[in-house]
């Protein structure tokens, strides 16, 4: 059978599917691929049409009637969080009636804002690769960066207000839950463990021939510096890519936790 694929095109996600969408790795299912930006991937998982899905972990809470959450494929990590970055931290500090642009409401990025302080509410929603630009433009006094532009933003002299991800490290002792690899609810479970294999394949193929899928990364990462692209997968794939564990379904219960406490949830 051919089953729905939907990922980013950020490099951390193609390279750990990358095999898969190559077909450099022996399958007993074909998967069709195609490519969007995480607040678009969360709005199709609401949906539930796609077979195979990859989105914000905070956006699965609210589809978990469509979607299994599934213990690979995903980003978690320490260090790996979104960063609240700004023009001028002066003019910053001590308000909290100020606009911030946030890559989608229903990112995890957006959740890491609100449990860092749920105050802010006035929240412009943009394409993350277009809040620095945003910040420094002075539409919002501030952005939730995700993704490479951690690696871009002081470059072009902005600065770093809070590490949301370091907050909630800091406040829960768990990994950050950032994105998740999802499979639709009528999928048979022994097409899911299939799917569990194959990603572990896919990501141990990935870390010892990258050569095979260099181009297909860099050509997905479009005009990404190539030593910007490789940082982005040292960062965002690890051990937790391979398998969530213990610690990791620890973090997913914080989250959860967090949310139905604080009524983001039913």
């Amino acid at each position: 059978m051919t089953l729905s694929f939907a990922i980013s095109p950020c490099p951390n996600d193609t390279f750990i599917y990358g095999a898969i969408a190559n077909q450099l790795i022996e399958s007993p299912h074909e998967f069709e691929f195609s490519y969007h930006d995480i607040e678009t991937l969360n709005k199709m998982a609401q949906t539930g049409k796609t077979d195979l899905i990859k989105m914000s972990f905070y956006n699965y809470f609210h589809v978990k009637d469509n979607y299994r959450l599934l213990p690979c494929g995903g980003a978690l990590g320490r260090g790996v969080g979104p960063l609240l970055i700004t023009k001028n931290i002066n003019e910053f500090q001590g308000h909290n009636s100020i606009r911030i642009a946030i890559p989608g409401k229903n990112t995890t990025a957006n959740f890491l804002l609100n449990f860092y302080n749920p105050e802010y509410t006035e929240l412009i929603e943009f394409p993350f690769d277009k809040i620095e630009q945003a910040v420094l433009n002075g539409d919002v006094e501030a952005g939730v960066i995700i993704h490479e532009n951690r690696f871009t933003y002081a470059d072009k002299g902005l600065q770093l207000l809070v590490d949301l991800g370091s907050h909630w490290e800091s406040v829960t002792s768990s990994p950050i839950p950032l994105g998740c690899l999802a499979v639709r609810q009528d999928i048979a479970y022994e097409i899911e463990e299939d799917i569990i294999k194959l990603v572990r394949q896919s990501i141990l193929f990935a870390q010892n021939d990258y050569s095979a899928i260099k181009n297909y990364v860099a050509d997905h990462a479009q005009e990404m510096d190539p030593k910007v692209a490789q940082a982005h997968i040292d960062l965002y794939v690890n051990d937790f890519s391979y398998d969530m564990g213990s610690e990791g379904w620890k973090a997913v219960d914080a989250m959860e936790m967090h949310m139905k406490t604080n009524q983001l949830i039913n």
